[in-house]
């Protein structure tokens, strides 16, 4: 008897996260150099500094979180470039010396944070030095004052090619980094003042004995970052510098600028359609009061194809500062809004709409400006979602349009859950399809692609994600002869054609009354 194992046509689809939010702007600290994933606030206090007054960033991922986020990508960015220099962002420096040789350790992102570093050297190591030889090994402590973080490194080795050198064994640290050029440190570092081994009494970062520490020098935080910053200069895209960082991550559905420039909402609504995310518009700052959103509308933050994939909200929200012992604070609404779009998710599915009596703004006290239901209608159909407070209910939001909402467009993507919807069933689809590449181009082929993708849709459809009472009504999936003729086989082309009926959001509710006559035989 034998047996042999044929490989399955079934190759499920899984679909892709809905709900991860990238933040891009300025932090007090933090890696200015690639986008770090956090999971909770506290990886954000640790690594940015958290609610600080000034980083409108860390105000908007501390409301993400309150209101039901998980997953975020954070890109920090400092101005630098300038001509003016004392507008620049710096990063502290700390000078390892040996001998006539210093190399500079810098801090891992610029700021007035790096400032509080400190540096150690001592040399308890593993190495026993001959009577009259020069040590190869040493210690190095790195001390982070403001937070109270520490790495200590082991065994350092003074010989550049090793595999335990200084460059490489601080390529993981999260405090400070060695420049990719300029000296090499070949030698052990100068000592300030040996400490016996073993003897904890002798605290190497007490202030008092400043003789047993090297200081870093003063960091600059710089002015805010401007449309160049946020565009990582002329070669941003290419160099994956600035908002283009998200480029480095996995995945992202969610894009907020916080108090970014206006100009910066194009290259990021760019960004959004090329990666099929969502950007949250906050408010412009000239939208004060109910006339000017409405005035401010006939010309809009963004046009044209890059506004399907963005909308806007208003007004700015109120909450109590956590920085300020909870005085209030006015803050743009872009974390509130992604928070309640991720806990949206979770409860009934990227098909829902954010939106309604159960989208409520969790840490919020009230938007800032109220408004009453006509004024929300002249905005509405402009394509701009209200923040609403109402009795019992509190602070809601209040619309589910896209800029591309606006009523005299008649666009497709007019509604937000159907946008968000037809982006999650593209990337889903277009990572669950990438065995399909250099498989024969045949029958067999389109049979298991209608196969795999029909019953990713039947799964959405039962969840409810579609209109319709069977699953001919809700979708359509079409691989075949017929769309896939012989010119595009021979050019090893295959065509998927996928269709679904979407849920439009019960925006307006129409109750009609009338009275009886009453029960008249004539």
């Amino acid at each position: 008897m034998y047996i042999d194992e044929a490989k399955s046509a079934v190759r499920t689809i899984t679909g892709v996260p809905t709900s991860v939010a990238a933040f891009v702007g300025s932090a007090v600290r933090g890696p200015t150099d690639r986008p770090v994933h956090i999971t909770s606030f506290a990886d954000f206090q640790r690594i940015f500094g958290g609610v600080v007054a000034g980083s409108p960033l860390g105000y908007a991922v501390h409301q993400f979180y309150a209101n039901g986020g998980s997953e975020a990508e954070i890109v920090r960015l400092v101005h630098t470039g300038d001509t003016d220099t004392s507008k620049n962002a710096t990063a502290a420096v700390v000078n390892l010396t040996a001998g006539t040789a210093t190399v500079p350790l810098v801090a891992r992102g610029e700021g007035v944070w790096g400032g509080r570093l400190r540096v150690r050297v001592d040399y308890d190591t593993s190495e026993t030095v001959a009577s009259g030889a020069s040590p190869t090994l040493y210690n190095l402590t790195v001390f982070d004052q403001g937070t109270g973080a520490t790495e200590r490194y082991l065994n350092v080795s003074s010989r550049p090619a090793d595999a335990t050198a200084l460059d490489k064994v601080l390529a993981s640290s999260a405090l400070v980094t060695v420049p990719r050029t300029g000296a090499v440190l070949n030698a052990v570092p100068d000592d300030h003042e040996a400490i016996a081994p073993g003897d904890a009494s002798q605290d190497p970062f007490d202030d008092a004995k400043t003789a047993r520490y090297t200081q870093a020098s003063p960091g600059k935080d710089g002015d805010a970052p401007d449309l160049a910053d946020y565009q990582g200069g002329n070669n941003g895209q290419d160099a994956k510098t600035g908002l283009y960082q998200l480029l480095k991550t996995d995945i992202f559905n969610l894009l907020c600028l916080p108090e970014a420039p206006r100009t910066a909402l194009s290259p990021a609504a760019k960004l959004c359609r090329d990666r099929r995310a969502l950007l949250i518009v906050d408010p412009p700052s000239t939208w004060s009061d109910i006339n000017s959103a409405v005035s401010g509308m006939a010309q809009p933050p963004l046009t044209g194809d890059e506004a399907k994939n963005a909308a806007v909200y208003f007004p700015d929200l109120v909450i109590p500062d956590p920085a300020q012992n909870g005085l209030p604070k006015q803050v743009p609404p872009c974390g509130t809004v992604a928070g309640v779009m991720a806990r949206t998710d979770v409860q009934r599915g990227v098909w829902k709409a954010p939106a309604g009596t159960d989208a409520s703004l969790g840490g919020v006290t009230a938007p800032a400006i109220p408004m009453t239901d006509l004024e929300n209608g002249r905005l509405n159909q402009l394509g701009v979602n209200c923040l609403r407070s109402f009795p019992v209910v509190g602070p809601v939001v209040w619309g589910a349009r896209t800029l591309r909402g606006a009523d005299r467009l008649a666009d497709e993507w007019k509604y937000l859950p159907v946008r968000r919807l037809a982006l999650f069933i593209e990337e889903s689809l277009f990572r669950g399809t990438q065995w399909v590449v250099f498989e024969p181009n045949d029958e067999p082929l389109w049979a298991s692609i209608r196969l795999n993708v029909g019953a990713f849709m039947n799964t959405l459809f039962r969840q409810g994600a579609f209109q319709g009472a069977t699953p001919r009504e809700a979708y359509l999936v079409k691989c075949d002869r017929e769309n896939n003729p012989q010119n595009d086989v021979d050019r090893g082309i295959v065509n998927i054609v996928v269709g679904f009926a979407p849920l439009k959001p019960a925006e307006f509710v129409i109750i009609h009354i009338e009275q009886l006559a009453g029960q008249l035989q004539v």
